[in-house]
C-alpha cells in the first residue's frame, strides 16, 4: 500500500472477526494508523493481483454505509468542528438524521450527560476523549476502531478511558485498538498483532507476545514488563 508515494504496508495478511477484540501494537511509523484508515476506507490499497480488502464480508461498500457499522475514534476529530460547536453537535454528527434520544443515550452510556450543551473547546482532554467515544457509539456500531486513544491524557483520564472501553467490550462491541502503550490493551483484549516497518511480524495471544523477547524484536530494545489483573505495563 502506498501513502504519499511511499509504501507503508507490505504483504499484509490479516483477518479480524466481529465482535473480536484486537490490539495492533508497534512503534511510531509502523503503519498502525494507516491500517486503521484502510479499514475505515479513508485510504485504499494499491490494486494488484491477489490484493483483497474485504470488510464485513464485502469488498465493495458505499463508504457511508460502511461507517454506519463502525465507530471511529481518532485524535483529529475535534479539528473538524467550528469553535462554537457543542458536545451534542459533535456526538450527533455521525447520524444520518437528527435523533436527540440517540445523543442522550450515548452521553449517558459514558457518564457525560452533563456536558451536552458545553462547547467542545471548553473540554479537558479526558472529557473530549469520552465525547469522541460517544460520537462513535451514537449510531450503535458493531465495532469501535480506536487510534491511540490515550495519547495526551493524564493518568486519571487514561484509567477512566480504559474502564469505559472495558465496559463496552463486555457489552459485545468489537474493539480494534491501535496503540504503542501496553497499558491500553485492556483485559478483554486477548489477541495482539505486532506491526513493524509496515509488516506484520507477529499475531497471537497477549500472554505470548507481551514477553521480553517478542517485545525486543518489535521495539528494538530491551523492555521489562509486569502484569496485574490481565493488564500489562512497563516496569
Amino acid at each position: 500500500m502506498l501513502r504519499e508515494g511511499r509504501e507503508v504496508l507490505h504483504d499484509l495478511t490479516l483477518r479480524i472477526g466481529f465482535p473480536e477484540h484486537v490490539a495492533i501494537v508497534g512503534p511510531n511509523g509502523a503503519g498502525k494508523s494507516t491500517l486503521l484508515r484502510l479499514i475505515a476506507r479513508e485510504c485504499y490499497a494499491v490494486p494488484s493481483l491477489g490484493t483483497v480488502c474485504r470488510l464485513l464480508g464485502r469488498e465493495r461498500w458505499n463508504v457511508f454505509e460502511l461507517r454506519s457499522h463502525l465507530g471511529i475514534v481518532s485524535s483529529d476529530v475535534l479539528d473538524r468542528f467550528p469553535a462554537d460547536a457543542t458536545v451534542a453537535d459533535v456526538v450527533a454528527s455521525t447520524l444520518a438524521r437528527p435523533a436527540p434520544s440517540r445523543v442522550a443515550e450515548a452521553l449517558a452510556r459514558l457518564g457525560i450527560s452533563a456536558l451536552e450543551r458545553r462547547s467542545v473547546r471548553e473540554l479537558s482532554s479526558g472529557e473530549w476523549r469520552r465525547v469522541a467515544l460517544a460520537r462513535a457509539l451514537v449510531h450503535r456500531p458493531r465495532a469501535l476502531i480506536l487510534d491511540e486513544p490515550s495519547s495526551s491524557l493524564d493518568v486519571v483520564a487514561q484509567r477512566e478511558l480504559r474502564a469505559a472501553l472495558s465496559a463496552l467490550a463486555r457489552e459485545g462491541i468489537g474493539i480494534v485498538l491501535v496503540t504503542h502503550h501496553l497499558e491500553d490493551v485492556i483485559p478483554e483484549i486477548e489477541r495482539v498483532v505486532f506491526l513493524r516497518e509496515g509488516r506484520l511480524i507477529a499475531d497471537g495471544t497477549k500472554r505470548t507476545l507481551f514477553a521480553r523477547e517478542p517485545l525486543r524484536r518489535l521495539f528494538g530494545a530491551e523492555i521489562d514488563i509486569e502484569e496485574n489483573g490481565g493488564v500489562f505495563s512497563l516496569r
